[in-house]
């Protein structure tokens, strides 16, 4: 499985992104989609996950403010970021697997990053 990850950008504190995750193939629906992100001289961090049946888990972090979702006729994933932060400032990749879970390596398919960065 390839993904796509698109819609990062530079905004300011406050603004909206939506980021996508497209997939190349049509199974896609049959996986847990992950994003996660990771800000410079940090560690990679869980951000948000749907499972198969759209169920959703967020990191605490971003709770109220990002919404997952999935469009499985389009093979793409969302990560809807509103009321954005400079600490939401981080590479942000989406990732493919089997299993629904906050564990980055529980995921086999990832894409490569896009960038967000917020300005306060």
């Amino acid at each position: 499985v390839q993904l796509q990850a698109s819609g990062g950008g530079l905004v300011q504190a406050g603004d909206s992104l939506r980021l996508s995750c497209t997939a190349s193939e049509r199974t896609f629906g049959n996986y847990a989609v992950g994003w996660f992100r990771q800000a410079p001289g940090k560690e990679r961090e869980f951000v948000a996950t749907i499972g198969r049946s759209s169920d959703t888990t967020y990191t605490d972090s971003v709770k109220g403010r990002f919404t997952i979702s999935r469009d499985n006729a389009k093979n793409t994933v969302y990560l809807q970021m509103n009321s954005l932060k400079p600490e939401d400032t981080a590479v942000y990749y989406c990732a493919a697997g089997a299993v629904y879970s906050r564990m980055a390596g529980l995921y086999a398919y990832w894409g490569h990053g896009t960038q967000v960065t917020v300005s306060s």
